[in-house]
């Protein structure tokens, strides 16, 4: 099959293309460029272990963001693409469920990061298994 399951490119142009917006804001608050309120931040947000924390996940994001784009334009162009969707898909819930638990350790809810995490963590799951092969042998 093809053809992409209902409702996964936008799923995945809008996560996509949220993680390579929300780096590229971030590089600008580094670089002294208000570009957010300060009310926007996360707690601590200028505390450097949980400025690293957040860093941490910059590879995975990028990975993730990188593999989904990919995965559309090579659907697109008829090129085998559900591999590296499902893979992107799979980092997708990787990244939500991490920033959810450490926010659930930390005992701090603020409700706009935690339904994005969830967003994150929840919309993969519907999706994976429609990209799973429905014949075991291919």
């Amino acid at each position: 099959m093809r053809d992409l399951p209902r409702g996964l490119k936008p799923f995945m142009l809008v996560t996509d293309i949220g993680f390579l917006t929300y780096w590229g804001v971030s590089v600008l608050m580094i670089l002294g460029v208000e570009v957010v309120p300060q009310a926007w931040l996360f707690k601590d947000y200028d505390d450097p272990i949980i400025h690293a924390w957040n860093w941490s996940f910059f590879p995975l994001d990028m990975v993730l963001s990188i593999c989904g784009l990919v995965a559309l334009r090579r659907q697109a162009r008829g090129a085998p693409w559900r591999g590296l969707a499902a893979f992107s898909l799979a980092l997708t819930f990787c990244a939500g469920f991490m920033a959810v638990s450490f926010w659930a350790i930390r005992a701090d809810f603020d409700p706009s990061w935690w339904g994005a995490n969830l967003f994150l963590t929840v919309w993969p799951l519907y999706f994976l298994p429609k990209l799973a092969p429905r014949d075991p042998a291919t």
